[in-house]
C-alpha cells in the first residue's frame, strides 16, 4: 500500500541525516496518514489512507452517524 495522502497527494520527502560531523545518511519523512471512513457521492462510507492536515482542514467529509 502506498504511503501517499488520496485527498492532497502528500507523500514521502527524502533527505539526509547529517551528523556534528556533518556525516551524512539518506532518509525518509514520512506523512501522518490514518485510515477514515470518507462519505462518497452515492452516499456509501469508503476506508481510505488521509494525511491528518486534510482531517484537520475539513477536506475530508466523514459519513453521518445513523441512531438507533
Amino acid at each position: 500500500m502506498a504511503k501517499v495522502c488520496r485527498i492532497c497527494g502528500k507523500g514521502p520527502l527524502t533527505g539526509n541525516n547529517v551528523s556534528h560531523a556533518h556525516n551524512k545518511n539518506r532518509r525518509r519523512w514520512l506523512p501522518n496518514l490514518q485510515n477514515v471512513r470518507v462519505a462518497t457521492a452515492g452516499g456509501n462510507a469508503k476506508q481510505v489512507r488521509v494525511c491528518t492536515r486534510c482531517i484537520r482542514s475539513g477536506a475530508v467529509v466523514k459519513p453521518a452517524v445513523k441512531s438507533v
